[in-house]
């Protein structure tokens, strides 16, 4: 099995990256492989180009996309890392889904409209933000991060929904037997999804 690590933190340093790091090498540890993709370290283009949207006229990927493409195209496991700004998901993300996951790759033209692309593939995500996590709960951040981006992405796609664990709370200068904790979480949640049952 292999997962795709999507990144969107511009600090390689950030909780939200050490979780992507605690991610990864619980899959290696089961024998999966695993593929890094840090869209700050990498400098994506989140802007997507007028030529790079479907229309009467055509459309085409730029050569960025159709290598990102190449690269995650045996990809059986999408893993979100990134933290909630102003309740939502970076633009850089954002961005990336929307150049990267567009027609051709994630869904493309059916008899009766789009239809998804990456059917049998599943989609994780793991998120932080400053805000304690019983906030964004009672709030309803939480569930329209849900609703809005990862139930409608997986849906267009045809992604199956592992999992969204969100951790709060996470502030500068957050003690280090906290981080080891919440990526111990992580390797738990590697375990229960993908381990041996």
């Amino acid at each position: 099995m292999q997962h795709a690590l999507i990144v969107a933190h511009p600090n390689s340093r950030s909780f939200v990256s050490s979780l992507a790091v605690a991610y990864g090498e619980a899959v290696e540890a089961l024998g999966h492989k695993t593929i890094m993709r840090d869209l700050y370290g990498m400098a994506f283009d989140p802007c997507l180009k007028a030529d790079e949207i479907p229309s009467s006229a055509g459309f085409a990927p730029r050569a960025d996309i159709v290598a990102e493409r190449l690269i995650l195209a045996d990809t059986d496991v999408f893993a979100l890392f990134y933290p909630f700004w102003f309740n939502a998901p970076p633009a850089m993300l954002k961005g990336y889904l929307d150049r990267v996951f567009g027609m051709g790759f994630a869904y493309g033209k059916g008899k009766s409209g789009n239809e998804p692309l990456l059917t049998g593939r599943k989609l994780v995500s793991f998120t932080a933000s400053g805000a304690p996590t019983e906030w964004v709960m009672k709030t309803g951040a939480y569930e329209a991060v849900r609703t809005l981006f990862d139930e409608h992405v997986a849906a267009v796609c045809g992604l199956s929904i592992v999992d969204h664990m969100h951790f709060g709370g996470i502030v500068p200068g957050i003690r280090s037997d906290v981080v080891v904790r919440h990526q111990q979480s992580v390797r738990n949640a590697v375990a229960r999804q993908f381990g041996p049952h």
